[in-house]
């Protein structure tokens, strides 16, 4: 009988031992692999010319089905304006600025006589001509002035002018075609002139009838109908307003940031800037 129980118990605990391998084993081969780690997220953030705020805004949307995992911050404002903040150490990774001369000045490869500083900032191998630009004279809508030309500021028409300063492109644009009409320094004298700080400033001041008229690019012009388009600058008035894009060599995210800049030289992006009214530099 004893031999009997002691043979029962060997079995039992055989059975044990195997049913306890089986149970491993089968543990073992049905583990769920690893999940694959997510792309880490990027913010990049873009310090762009006032008149871009529309187009750039609608190309963050379109880029988020292109790269999810990058969130695309605007810093909208004057080149100038943006200029001086990257010069001070503000937080950037692409600048597009709304002349060359903002970007020259932080371009260490430019002319002495306009980088007077020696600023390094530009990384020079991802700058390009992004878009082109043109200047148109508005009125608030219906035109209660009459203003019809860039002429009819020099006349009691007008009492007011609403203008960019000289540290915005639209502002630089303005006055060298009134220089080019001959009439800059009359109509400072006269005190005709209301400054903005930017070109939506500047549009905003016409649209509310702040005054008769007003230079923003045609672009921003479009952007409203609050306005109306009653003239374009005189040809040869001005210098050409191209629009220069570069990552800067202080980014943060370089590799995201050259893509997105890839990204802006695409068809679907073409698309956007020229139903804006840009003219796309290829």
């Amino acid at each position: 009988m004893k031999k009997f129980l002691c043979l029962a118990a060997s079995a039992v605990l055989a059975l044990g031992v195997m049913t306890g391998c089986s149970s491993s084993s089968k543990t073992t081969e049905t583990q769920e692999p690893a999940e694959e780690e997510t792309a880490e997220h990027v913010e990049l953030v873009v310090f762009a010319a006032a008149s871009m705020t529309d187009t750039m805004n609608e190309i963050a949307e379109m880029y988020k089905d292109v790269a999810p995992n990058v969130t695309i911050s605007y810093n909208f404002d004057s080149s100038g304006t943006l200029k001086t903040q990257i010069q001070e150490g503000a937080d950037c990774d692409i600048f597009i600025s709304a002349a060359q001369k903002q970007m020259n000045q932080l371009d260490i490869t430019q002319d002495s006589s306009v980088n007077t500083e020696g600023l390094d900032f530009v990384d020079t191998d991802t700058r390009f001509d992004l878009v082109s630009n043109s200047i148109v004279l508005i009125t608030p809508e219906e035109n209660p002035a009459g203003v019809n030309s860039f002429e009819d500021v020099d006349t009691d028409k007008v009492s007011l002018i609403a203008l960019g300063n000289s540290d915005v492109p639209v502002g630089q644009y303005s006055e060298e075609i009134f220089t080019y009409m001959g009439i800059w320094d009359k109509l400072n004298n006269e005190q005709k002139i209301t400054f903005g700080t930017n070109v939506r400033e500047v549009l905003a001041q016409v649209e509310e009838g702040g005054a008769d008229c007003g230079i923003v690019y045609s672009t921003d012009a479009a952007t409203t109908d609050k306005v109306e388009v009653v003239a374009s600058a005189p040809e040869g008035s001005h210098k050409a307003i191209t629009y220069p894009a570069a990552v800067l060599k202080t980014s943060n995210n370089p590799d995201a940031a050259k893509a997105f800049i890839e990204y802006l030289k695409t068809d679907e992006c073409t698309a956007v800037f020229e139903n804006a009214g840009f003219v796309v530099n290829k």
